[in-house]
């Protein structure tokens, strides 16, 4: 990847799709769970994750594969910006989905955390992606909502430890 392509990736692209969720635990703990990179699969259906640079945090390199069948997508993304228990960044910079994305933590009282997904994606396909989007966001909006609402399930339930500081 050139310096130009991932230039290009880091610009929010017009398939921009949001999902939300509160979660029962303090913001802490909640984020720890978002950033504990091995484990997304758990909550993502079909999608391992793993770390193939770095320790996770910013500037490491992690890869998101999701495969249903014979059909997979590989997602790579660059970690850009960490700060727990706020905010996550990251920039897709794979052949298929390339664009910033972002989660945040909001604190709404001592055990009650909201998180919010954001993406923006570049739409692959020229005209044709654009032409496609508005029937492919639904399911897009769906399942980030769904995946969020299993991790949501997971943290309130003891499933994730925050490691001691």
């Amino acid at each position: 990847m050139t310096a130009d392509d991932y230039a290009e990736a880091e610009r929010p692209g017009p398939g921009e799709v949001t999902a939300t969720v509160i979660v029962a635990a303090p913001a802490a703990k909640v984020f720890a769970a978002l950033t504990d990179w091995s484990r997304q699969g758990e909550w993502i259906p079909f999608t391992t994750v793993r770390v193939l640079s770095g320790d996770g945090g910013e500037g490491s390199q992690i890869e998101a594969v999701t495969q249903v069948g014979p059909a997979s997508v590989r997602d790579l993304m660059r970690v850009v910006k960490v700060d727990p228990p706020f905010e996550l960044r990251v920039v897709h910079h794979g052949r298929v989905l390339r664009g910033p994305g972002v989660l945040r933590c909001t604190q709404l009282g001592a055990d009650r955390t909201q998180v919010v997904w954001h993406e923006w994606f570049h739409l692959p396909a020229g005209n044709a992606g654009k032409v496609t989007w508005p029937l492919l966001w639904p399911g897009s909006k769906a399942g980030l909502t769904a995946a969020l609402r299993r991790f949501a399930r997971m943290v309130e339930s003891g499933l994730f430890v925050v490691p001691p500081e």
